[in-house]
């Protein structure tokens, strides 16, 4: 009985042991796998900082072509074309608050065609001056935005 008992002990007792190197093996590997997650995720951020500068080059690159390629533009005199003996004329562009208003005005005046279900034409008129003041505000707003961003991003 006593060697039972004492076999018993000194098993547990071994048993005991492995398991505390199997835990300290184990927190080892993860300690190691975090620090490679944390190597990991410190170069993907560099790569993040990397594109986006990149990305900051290459819109500037841009702008300062389109400014060069209109700077020549301006400065030189309009060209006459062989064939047809007409000058060549710049597509003028509408403006930020233009493009707002027109796409102000449709929306408005679809969407008070529909609220004003007793006079639909009334609701159109009215919701066609309302959505070409709101739209006109807000494309001049978005281009101010832009402009102050390309003089941003020309520095």
């Amino acid at each position: 009985m006593i060697l039972l008992i004492s076999l018993i002990t000194f098993s547990c007792k071994d048993t005991a042991g492995r398991a505390e190197a199997y835990d300290d093996s184990r927190e080892a590997a993860i300690d190691s796998m975090k620090i490679e997650m944390a190597k990991q995720e410190a170069e993907l951020a560099r790569q993040k900082s990397i594109d986006s500068m990149k990305a900051v080059q290459a819109s500037r690159a841009r702008v300062v072509e389109r400014t060069a390629v209109s700077h020549r533009a301006a400065s030189s005199e309009p060209t006459a074309n062989t064939s047809t003996g007409t000058t060549a004329k710049k597509k003028k562009e509408l403006s930020g608050a233009a493009k707002g208003a027109i796409i102000g005005a449709g929306v408005g005046a679809v969407s008070g065609a529909v609220i004003h279900k007793k006079n639909p034409g009334v609701g159109a008129v009215i919701g066609g001056v309302a959505g070409a003041g709101v739209g006109a505000g807000a494309g001049a707003i978005l281009e101010s935005d832009e402009k102050k961003a390309e003089r941003r991003a020309n520095r």
